[in-house]
């Protein structure tokens, strides 16, 4: 088939690559337009737009899906379908209307469940044992289309949320690739998805990432998996933001002799204890303000803290 590859940020890299290096005839891809990013808000190309770049691929990058040339465009390149990858815009009825197979969406959960923006982090901050993949026809609705496809993925005790991404675009590339061979081959036909079982995950904010420390500890540990590497959890100490890095509920019998309050540190020489609702937990990286992360006790022991100091909460 033609494809035109829809897609943006570096999760949907494998996706582009799978295809570039499939039966099918990539023709263009189409991505957000360049924007600014890094410390110095340099103006950069998507990391879908600089890879196409770089192979030679034709790109794309309308202000709209909706804008009138671009439709045209889309038009006079006769894509039989368009695959997405977190492309990042809604697509308008007039846009998907052109490929004849419609627009196949590689979306992170396994839907109904997590519609929406950030899939992998609420699968995370819920304590899913299970997430994984889908493929889908895309129509109007919010991730609501018709299914292709799934994969599955366990969920580990100690990974973060970009540890689950990195695994999924992986297997969702191979998953993409499948439907699309499928639909050519008309072997597949979308089913529609389940009515119950449906969950929302809006991208979650900086003000979300920020840690309450009287939560339990079990809490913690997730809202901190879910939100690394973005947007990075965070609590204050001194008035000043402290980035953290996952961290380590401690077993019952690790803590028996401990009582910290919420927020309350205790820095030992190869580790740094924070106060819960429920139990300690041990910090593993700490990011200070304007510096690079760093082992927990390597930056206690710059701070030289005081007995019974503690975050706030």
């Amino acid at each position: 088939m033609r494809l035109v590859f829809a897609g943006t940020p570096a999760v949907a890299v494998p996706s582009l690559e799978a295809i570039h290096g499939s039966r099918h005839h990539l023709v263009a891809v189409l991505t957000r337009p360049p924007a600014a990013a890094g410390r110095g808000r340099a103006v950069r190309p998507s990391a879908v737009g600089d890879w196409a770049d770089g192979n030679g691929v034709p790109v794309l990058t309308p202000a709209s899906p909706r804008d009138a040339g671009f439709l045209a465009e889309l038009a006079a390149l006769g894509p039989d379908c368009v695959p997405v990858v977190a492309y990042g815009a809604l697509v308008p009825p007039a846009a998907l209307a052109v490929p004849r197979h419609g627009w196949v969406n590689l979306h992170f959960s396994l839907l109904p469940a997590w519609r929406g923006a950030a899939p992998v982090a609420h699968a995370v901050l819920a304590g899913d044992d299970v997430t994984g993949a889908t493929t889908f026809l895309l129509e109007e609705g919010l991730d609501t289309g018709p299914v292709y496809g799934v994969v599955t993925h366990p969920i580990g005790a100690a990974e973060t949320a970009g540890d689950v991404l990195a695994d999924l675009a992986e297997a969702g590339a191979r998953l993409l690739v499948a439907t699309l061979d499928g639909i050519e081959d008309g072997a597949l036909v979308p089913v529609p998805q389940a009515t119950d079982g449906v969950s929302y995950a809006a991208k979650l904010t900086t003000a979300d990432a920020r840690v309450d420390w009287s939560a339990p500890s079990m809490r913690v540990d997730r809202l901190v998996r879910a939100t690394t590497p973005e947007p990075g959890a965070w609590t204050v100490l001194r008035g000043e933001r402290v980035g953290l890095g996952p961290v380590h509920a401690l077993a019952a019998e690790g803590a028996d002799d401990l009582s910290l309050g919420p927020g309350e540190l205790n820095a030992g020489k190869h580790e740094v204890l924070v106060g819960t609702g429920s139990g300690p937990v041990m910090l593993g990286e700490v990011r200070p303000p304007g510096r690079r992360a760093m082992p927990a006790a390597d930056w206690a022991r710059g701070l030289r803290l005081a007995a019974g100091e503690r975050f706030d909460l």
